[in-house]
């Protein structure tokens, strides 16, 4: 009988292997993810896999909404990919960070892209999205 290689995932912010890239951030148990980039790269990747609870962890108390309602838009968008444009700041030992992206995501079958500057901030070791700008 032969064993059965492991599925890789790919991860939906184009990074590698989910569970090597923003995979190892999901989990409730798991690290936080180290710079604001990362943050928005598992935060994208987070809303793809539709993982509300991350989402609403990840986004500092001040600005948080109470629900996103992702299963609304399960089956009707689709993330198809992620293009970091600019990042300033958010690295360790800053205590904020911005990061310009544009993600694409189709709705039934129709192209789409969202173009933000996202504002991050760091609190207790911690990186938060705080809120983003849309053009």
């Amino acid at each position: 009988m032969k064993s059965k290689k492991h599925a890789h995932v790919a991860c939906p912010c184009g990074g590698g292997d989910l569970a090597a890239c923003c995979g190892r951030y999901h989990q409730p148990d798991a690290p936080p993810a180290p710079t604001a980039q990362a943050l928005m790269r598992s935060r994208y990747s987070a809303y793809a896999l539709g993982l509300e609870d991350y989402l609403l962890a990840t986004w500092h108390a001040s600005t948080r909404p109470e629900q996103l309602n992702l299963a609304e838009d399960a089956g009707v968008v689709k993330w198809i990919g992620l293009e970091i444009q600019r990042c300033e700041a958010g690295l360790d030992g800053d205590e904020a960070g911005l990061v310009e992206f544009v993600a694409r995501y189709k709705v039934g079958g129709k192209a789409e892209r969202l173009h933000e500057v996202s504002r991050f901030v760091r609190e207790d070791g911690r990186w938060y999205y705080l809120a983003g700008q849309v053009s």
